[in-house]
Formats: C-alpha cells, structure tokens, sequence
C-alpha cells in the first residue's frame, strides 16, 4: 500500500463516521477527519438549517470528547474567548477586606478558547457564528489558533494547549473572512441535501413516520424551496418540525399537499405564504 492510499485509510476508516442522531456526507465526513489529522481549524458554511452547529455536538458525541461552545455575537471580542481580569470584583473585595485579593490570578477568568487549552483532555471547540463579529475579530485569533498559547499580562503566565482542541468553526457568511485566517483552515460547504439524503436524516427522527406522509411532505417542502421570489427557504429543521406537526394532527397524506396543514411551521414570511398559496406559473 502507497504512503497515499495509507494516508486515504486513515482518512476515512477511523475518526468521525457521523452518529445515530446525525446524517453526515461522506464529503463532510472526510472534512472534519482531514482537519483533525492536519490539526487545523475546520471551518464549516452552509444555508441555515443544514446542521453546521450540530456537527460539532456530532463530533464530540461521537469521539468522546467534551464540547466547549463559544457563541460568538457583533459585540464579542477575541481577547474574551482568551481570559478575561475581572478588576470589578477585586475592587469590590478590596473595599470589603476580603482575604487574597493581592492574588491577582483569582481574578483571571478563561474564556472558551482559554478552557480548551487549559483542558486536562482534548476537547471539541465550536466558535460558532464567527462572521457576526467585526472583521478584525478572525484575524486577532490567528496567533493564537496557530501557536495554540496566550500570554496573561496580569500574571506573567503563559496558557499552553495541553492536547490541541478540534477546533469547528461556522459561519453563515455573513461577511467575508480575512485570507490569512481561510488559509489556516480547513474549508466545507454543507450542501443542501437532497431528497434521498433528506429521508435518511427525517427517518432518524421519526423511523416510523408513513411513507406517503413523508413523500408528499418533502414533495411540497422542495417544491416551496423551488420558487423562485421565495424570500426564505424552509430549512432541514422545519421539515423535521412540519412533519413531527403532520404526525401530531393526524393528517392523512392525501390532505398534505391540498390542504397544506400546519404551513406556518415551514412558511415564515407574509410573502412567502402568498406565494406557496397563490404560485406564479
């Protein structure tokens, strides 16, 4: 066997192959082992709804491993995700005559990045969202998610990786991320899936759902997705959502596509609604 083929097997023979809750591509699969052998940050965009931030629940499921989720919002800086000084609160002990406030580290906070590194055990690390922050924000991790170390100022200390985290790292590509910070990652596109793919994730969830019911479903939740003005197009969630409703309400599979029952739970704009109910052709 080829140095190559070697490389291949381990690849796609070990590592991530997905779990009972969650339906992954092999493309996907390959994705986050390749990112885990190369030790690099695997970056994951894709429509909303395509399961970006569930894969890292997936991830770490699967391999054992704790998740440690960093939420990422327009106001989050790097510096927080690293440790933060609450000086508020020594402050506040000081004024009170609290014992060990000359102790500045029990005044050091990690953050989420900081508690990967600081882990006695390799975790999974989810940056979530990381296209909501300002653009500087990707670029101020890029030392960081490199050298997997940060220096403490307050405390003269510097915080190693003990085990490199697998870092996941989503975004809705909101804005676009810095070159520098795409070349050190590992890049996926979650395709939308289709409809063979799409009965394999809804069965997970519902293994005894109808037949007809889930034909006619997933016939007018593509169909809807296929129309051209639609401002929002339904997600894998609501599919999941919709029929769970269909089941619930009883409906009968025959009603689903003249009725469309319980649409509100896959139609969420005005618009949308009058154009699944009234279609230009």
């Amino acid at each position: 066997m080829s140095a190559q083929e070697s490389e291949r097997t381990s690849f796609t023979g070990t590592g991530f192959q997905g779990t009972q809750d969650y339906v992954a591509s092999e493309e996907l699969m390959a994705s986050v082992n390749v990112a885990i052998a190369l030790k690099k940050p695997l970056l994951i965009k894709g429509e909303p709804g395509t399961g970006k931030t569930m894969l890292a629940e997936a991830v770490a499921k699967a391999l054992g491993k704790r998740l440690i989720i960093w939420n990422i919002k327009s106001t989050t800086k790097a510096q927080e995700g690293l440790y933060v000084y609450d000086t508020i609160q020594r402050l506040y002990d000081g004024q009170f005559g609290e014992e060990g406030v000359d102790d500045i580290a029990r005044y050091i906070k990690l953050g989420k990045l900081g508690e990967a590194f600081d882990s006695d055990d390799q975790v999974v690390l989810l940056i979530d969202e990381i296209d909501k922050a300002d653009l500087e924000f990707p670029n101020d991790l890029l030392w960081e998610l490199d050298q997997m170390e940060f220096y403490i100022n307050e405390t003269k200390r510097t915080v190693k990786a003990k085990h490199r985290p697998i870092v996941i790292i989503t975004s809705n590509a909101e804005k676009e991320l810095p070159d520098a910070f795409l070349r050190r990652c590992i890049f996926h596109y979650i395709e939308f899936p289709d409809k063979e793919l799409m009965e394999e994730i809804v069965r997970v969830h519902f293994p005894e759902v109808e037949d007809n019911v889930l034909k006619n479903a997933m016939d007018v939740f593509y169909e809807i997705r296929s129309i051209r003005d639609i401002r929002k197009k339904p997600s894998t969630s609501e599919l999941i959502d919709w029929i769970n409703a269909l089941q619930i309400g009883g409906i009968p599979a025959d009603r689903i596509k003249k009725a469309l029952p319980f649409i509100g739970v896959v139609v969420k704009k005005d618009e949308d609604l009058e154009l699944v109910k009234h279609p230009v052709r």
